[in-house]
């Protein structure tokens, strides 16, 4: 048997770590099952940025088919919704290991000013949602004149 001098220092690292687990399985469900770790439920991870005329936002939705796909604009709110489907085509008892997550994902974002939502554009090439938001323009102050 090996001594290990203690540190507490790594202690409370490791109870950082333990505790942000708490909050991620609660915001984050994990179903364990035969030692394994699947997610029961996902959401696609998004970039996002803003050059000078347009704030962009990225998803990686691969595997989802476009008619699945839902953006909807409320004010400062943009909400991406949609499915991905498991397909089916591999009988459960067949499977050796599943890990792609599967099901419904939303996704809601404040956007820093109210958009037109009209102005907003949307792809989707080769997984990869890009919406474009049209930043608006900025309303200059309005001087008036004291008589």
């Amino acid at each position: 048997m090996q001594l290990v001098k203690w540190n507490p220092m790594r202690d409370m690292f490791n109870f950082r770590g333990r505790f942000d687990r708490v909050f991620d399985d609660f915001f984050y469900p994990i179903h364990r099952d035969e030692g394994e770790m699947t997610p029961l439920n996902w959401k696609p991870s998004v970039d996002i940025y803003d050059n000078d005329d347009n704030i962009v936002i990225k998803a990686e939705l691969s595997g989802v088919d476009k008619k699945d796909i839902s953006v909807d604009v409320d004010g400062r709110f943009l909400t991406l919704k949609g499915e991905r489907s498991s397909g089916n085509e591999v009988k459960e008892e067949n499977f050796h290991r599943r890990e792609r997550a599967y099901g419904n994902f939303q996704r809601i974002f404040t956007l820093p000013v109210e958009v037109n939502a009209d102005d907003i554009n949307a792809d989707y090439k080769d997984g990869v949602l890009t919406i474009d938001i049209p930043k608006p323009e900025e309303k200059k102050p309005k001087q008036i004149m004291v008589h």
